[in-house]
């Protein structure tokens, strides 16, 4: 019979919590992740967006019907360049969105600040 450990945990004895600082600056990160991602959503699905532009382009000809097909396909190339091969990897460069998202967080945080809307 295999000999079970009563304290299936204490493997985890040695690790321990992280400090005030890397939670507060992990909430900033994320908070500006979540600006970002409500900033371009009211950029897209406002009453003068750019989803109602871009369509509006989109089915203006052949051509930019071919472009948005391209598009989609460059997208869909990026988005395995960018991703790990597996789960168990992980890549820095999939940090890059991130980054990227932060960024424009803080662009619409200034903007909010500056002007009083997005």
């Amino acid at each position: 019979m295999a000999k079970v450990d009563p304290n299936k945990y204490s493997k985890n004895a040695n690790i321990k919590a992280e400090g005030i600082v890397s939670v507060l600056f992990a909430v900033v990160r994320m908070s500006l992740m979540l600006v970002g991602i409500f900033g371009i959503t009211f950029q897209i699905f406002g009453a003068e967006g750019w989803l109602s532009k871009l369509l509006g382009e989109v089915f203006d000809s052949t051509t930019h019907l071919m472009l948005t097909v391209v598009g989609l396909l460059l997208l869909w190339l990026l988005n395995r360049w960018l991703s790990s091969p597996t789960k168990a990897e992980t890549r820095s460069l999939g940090d890059i969105p991130m980054y990227a998202m932060m960024a424009v967080g803080a662009y619409y945080v200034y903007q909010l600040y500056s002007t009083g809307s997005f």
